[in-house]
């Protein structure tokens, strides 16, 4: 660093040698946890967003659930313990515990078809 360019590296210095020499006097005169409570508030306002990124990012993770419907066997994706209607058949659904349910009036039953083989009988 030579002679000639000093004034110009201090010019560039200035705003930060003038933040360092108010915080120097706000310590003197005693209002140092004035300036402790911004620079508190301040992390707090930049680690805000941070926190709130990861935590709903880990809230959508443990909640969001991807399944075929019962009805159809189309593919659906939601939010765990809410209902939602299967936009291929139309049926109600409802996620809980993880799995989609119908969504059925309390008493109904659920059966399954179950194809029989036909046989032919032969009369004699």
């Amino acid at each position: 660093m030579s002679f000639k360019t000093f004034p110009s590296t201090l010019a560039n210095l200035r705003p930060l040698l003038t933040l360092i020499a108010i915080i120097w006097v706000l310590g003197l005169l005693g209002f140092g946890w004035l300036l402790k409570s911004f620079l508190i508030l301040l992390l707090l306002l930049l680690l805000a967003p941070v926190v709130a990124f990861f935590g709903f990012r880990w809230w959508l993770r443990s909640n969001l659930v991807t399944e075929a419907c019962p009805v159809c066997g189309y593919e659906l994706t939601g939010l765990n313990n809410t209902q939602l209607q299967c936009p291929n058949c139309g049926e109600q659904l409802t996620w809980e515990n993880r799995h989609l349910q119908r969504l059925t009036p309390p008493g109904t039953i659920e059966v399954q078809a179950v194809e029989v083989p036909t046989q032919v009988v032969e009369e004699s």
